[in-house]
């Protein structure tokens, strides 16, 4: 049986300082009803459209990269309420998020508000694309993004239930205490910004670790099969036991 052809998507790690603590992290939290990680706690994200390719067509770069960073910002507007990697008067987040969620064209929209995009906020994190699994497959690249000053997300009350702040050591512990699910790529990465002390921190550690793309693979071993990503892209964690492993 053939693989099925992989959607091109991206996702945004949106990150703000704590007064006091570890960093927090902008999470989202899918609609049971949804068909890929439905009930899961997810970065604001989604598929690459021809509308973002279109835009990403008028600027200089790579195309592919371009669009990518255009749909994470245009989904985090859409599903968050929150603007990274664009310029946007506050006033004019609520109607223009409303207008891309209607399906308008982002370039218009950005015009008429008097905005535009500042992509070079968002960096390269991570990119995954999975294999040997029996869903809609996505060809995944990952941003930072610094969170905007006193951005207060929103829910859009359709494909997610819940979005809220929260550090990657809560979001894990959480989890492990059967409140949230995460999905395998999530809890992996989360497990690597665990380790970051600010934004900073995490900047350099993407760009010490240049972005190649993961494609987990089940290896078995002395105590059963494991769900298995490479060691040496910066990943504190690299396998799980493939019976606990949510591949979504």
């Amino acid at each position: 049986m053939s693989e099925p052809e992989a959607i091109p998507a991206a996702t945004v790690i949106v990150m703000r300082e704590a007064a006091d603590g570890p960093p927090e992290l902008l999470m989202v939290e899918r609609a049971r009803a949804m068909s890929f990680a439905g009930g899961a706690l997810v970065f604001p994200g989604g598929r690459v459209d021809p509308g973002d390719h279109a835009l990403a067509a008028t600027l200089q770069g790579d195309p592919e990269d371009l669009a990518a960073r255009i749909a994470a910002v245009r989904e985090t507007l859409e599903e968050a309420g929150v603007a990274v990697g664009v310029t946007l008067p506050a006033d004019a987040i609520p109607d223009l998020r409303a207008r891309l969620y209607a399906g308008e064209a982002m370039a218009a929209l950005l015009d008429e508000a008097g905005g535009a995009l500042a992509l070079e906020a968002l960096h390269p994190f991570a990119r995954w694309l999975p294999a040997g699994v029996h869903h809609k497959v996505f060809d995944t690249r990952f941003y930072l993004a610094r969170a905007p000053h006193d951005a207060e997300p929103v829910v859009d009350g359709n494909e997610n239930v819940r979005v809220f702040w929260a550090s990657a050591r809560a979001v894990l512990d959480s989890a492990d205490r059967g409140e949230v699910t995460i999905i395998f790529p999530t809890r992996r990465n989360l497990e690597r910004l665990a380790l970051f002390a600010g934004f900073a921190d995490a900047v350099s550690d993407a760009r010490a670790h240049p972005v190649r793309t993961i494609t987990p693979w089940i290896e078995t071993r002395d105590d059963g099969q494991h769900l298995c990503i490479p060691d040496d892209l910066g990943y504190p964690v690299t396998s799980e036991p493939l019976a606990r492993a949510i591949r979504a």
